[in-house]
C-alpha cells in the first residue's frame, strides 16, 4: 500500500517511485507550495512597502475572523471528505461504485460547507462594524471584514472539491488550484494598485483583501471545472442522508477542534497590541509592532514549512489505510520517520534563519526588527515541523479529540504568556510564548504516540 513507501522500502525503483500517488502527490503538493510561497514571499515585500507595516497590522486584525469561518465551514469536512473518500475508493473492487460512493460523500460535504459558509458570511457582513470596533478595537477593520465575507463561499467549495482529490490521493488539481489562487490574488493587488496610483490614491488594506476574494473566485473556477469534466462526470447529487450524518459525524470534532483553536489564536491577535500598549507602545506603535511580527517575521519562518505540510495532506488518509488493515508495525516506522526528516529539516533552517535573519529583516523588508524576530523564532522551526506531520498522524488514527487537547493547551500557554508577562517584558514575552507552546505540542505528540 501507499504507507510502504513512507518507510522507505529497499526494493523501491525510480519508476516505482515516479507511478506512486503517494509520492507523486506529495511532489506536486510540495512545488505547487514553494512556487506559491516564494509568489507570497515578494507579495509581502510589496505589501510592507506599499500599505506599511501599520497597514499589515490591520490586514493581520481580520485574518483570525477568516480562520474561524473557515474552521466552521471547511476544515474538518474537507478531512472528513478526504478520509471517507479514500476509505470508499480503496475498499470496492468495483471502481465505478467506489467512486459514486466517494462523489456521494463530497456532495454531504459541499452541502455542509456551503451552508455554514454562507451564515458566517451572512453574520459578518451585517455586524462587521460592531464587530470592528469591540472585538478588533478598530473602526477601520469594518470595511475590510465587508470584503472578506465575499471570499468565504468560494473558498469553502474549492476546499471540499479539494478534499475530495486528496482522499484519491490525486493532488494535481489542488495543486494547481492552490498556485492559481495565489497568482490570481497577486495580480489582482498589482492591477488595483496601478490603478489607484494613477488616480493619485495609495494602496491599501481593502485592496489586499479584495486581492484574496479574486484570488479565491480563481481556485474555484478551476477546481470545479476540474471536477465537471473529469472521466467520471459531473457532481453525484447528494443522494442518501448517510453520507451526510457519517460527514458530519467525523467534521463535528474537527470542526469543534479547528474553531477552539482559531479562537484562542484569535485572542492571541487581539491581545498582542493591546498588552504591548500596557508596557508603555503607542496604539500606532503597538499595531506596527505586530504587524512586523505576524506580516513580516512570521511569514518568513512558517515559509519552509510547505514541505512537510504537503506531506503532512496526504499523510492522513495513507496512515487511516494503513490502520483500517492494522499494520502498526508500518504506522511505528512511519512516525519514527516523521519525528527524524521533521527535526532534520528544522535544524537546517533554523541554522539558515539565525544566519539570514539580519539580511532579510534589513535588506527585504528594509526593517531591522522583523530580522531581530526572524532570528529569535527561527528554533520553531524543528518543533512546528515534527509536531504537523505527528498531528496528522494522529488524525488518520482517529484521534482529533488529542489534538484538540494538545492545540488547546499550546494556544493557553501563549496567551498566558501575553497576558500576564507582555506588560512586563514586552514583545519577548510573546516570543518566547510561541517558543514553549510549540515545545509542548512536540513533546506531547510524541508521547501520545509513542505510548
Amino acid at each position: 500500500m501507499v504507507t510502504k513507501y513512507i518507510t522507505g522500502a529497499p526494493s523501491l525503483t525510480f519508476s516505482k517511485l515516479i507511478k506512486n500517488p503517494f509520492i507523486t502527490g506529495t511532489l506536486l503538493l510540495t512545488a505547487a507550495g514553494i512556487a506559491s510561497r516564494i509568489i507570497g514571499f515578494f507579495y509581502r515585500i510589496f505589501l510592507s512597502r506599499t500599505i506599511g507595516a501599520e497597514g499589515l497590522g490591520l490586514y493581520q486584525l481580520v485574518f483570525p475572523l477568516l480562520g474561524i469561518c473557515f474552521s466552521l465551514s471547511s476544515a474538518g469536512i474537507q478531512t472528513a471528505i478526504s478520509r471517507f473518500t479514500a476509505e470508499a475508493i480503496g475498499s470496492c473492487a468495483d471502481t465505478r461504485e467506489g467512486e459514486k460512493t466517494a462523489r456521494r460523500y463530497l456532495g454531504a460535504g459541499l452541502f455542509l460547507s456551503c451552508t455554514i459558509s454562507a451564515f458566517c458570511g451572512f453574520v459578518l457582513y451585517q455586524n462587521a462594524e460592531w464587530i470592528s470596533f469591540r472585538l478588533l478595537g478598530d473602526i477601520r477593520c469594518a470595511k475590510l471584514i465587508t470584503v472578506m465575507t465575499f471570499s468565504l463561499l468560494p473558498s469553502c467549495i474549492h476546499s471540499c472539491i479539494n478534499g475530495y482529490y486528496y482522499g484519491k490521493k490525486k493532488a494535481l488539481v489542488p495543486s494547481v488550484s492552490q498556485l492559481l489562487e495565489q497568482t490570481a490574488r497577486v495580480l489582482g493587488v498589482w492591477l488595483l494598485y496601478r490603478i489607484v496610483s494613477e488616480q493619485g490614491h495609495s494602496l491599501t488594506p481593502v485592496h489586499a483583501i479584495w486581492g484574496m476574494v479574486i484570488g479565491e473566485i480563481c481556485g474555484l473556477l478551476f477546481s470545479a471545472t476540474a471536477m465537471i469534466f473529469s472521466p467520471h462526470g459531473s457532481f453525484t447529487p447528494l443522494g442518501r442522508r448517510a453520507a451526510l450524518r457519517t460527514v458530519f459525524g467525523m467534521a463535528l470534532p474537527l470542526t469543534v477542534n479547528h474553531t477552539l483553536v482559531h479562537l484562542c489564536s484569535s485572542l492571541e491577535n487581539l491581545l498582542i497590541p493591546r498588552q504591548l500598549q500596557l508596557f508603555g507602545y503607542t496604539p500606532a506603535q503597538a499595531l506596527e509592532i505586530f504587524g512586523v511580527l505576524s506580516g513580516m517575521a512570521v511569514s518568513i519562518i512558517f515559509f519552509p514549512s510547505v514541505l512537510t505540510n504537503s506531506f503532512s495532506v496526504l499523510l492522513l488518509p495513507a496512515v487511516s489505510e494503513a490502520n483500517a488493515q492494522k499494520k502498526q508495525a508500518l504506522i511505528a516506522r512511519t512516525i519514527r520517520r516523521a519525528i527524524f526528516y521533521g527535526l532534520l529539516l528544522g535544524f537546517a533552517f533554523t541554522a539558515l534563519f539565525l544566519l539570514t535573519g539580519d539580511f532579510i529583516g534589513n535588506k527585504i523588508f528594509q526593517n531591522a526588527l522583523a530580522g531581530d524576530f526572524i532570528r529569535r523564532l527561527s528554533w520553531l522551526c524543528p518543533l512546528m515541523y515534527v509536531y504537523g506531520l505527528l498531528s496528522s498522524i494522529l488524525h488518520g488514527l482517529g484521534q482529533p479529540k488529542n489534538v484538540l487537547l494538545i492545540n488547546l493547551l499550546s494556544s493557553l500557554i501563549r496567551i498566558g504568556m501575553i497576558w500576564l508577562l507582555t506588560p512586563v517584558y514586552g514583545i519577548g514575552a510573546c516570543l518566547w510564548g510561541m517558543l514553549l507552546s510549540q515545545l509542548f505540542a512536540a513533546i506531547a505528540a510524541i508521547v501520545l504516540l509513542v505510548r
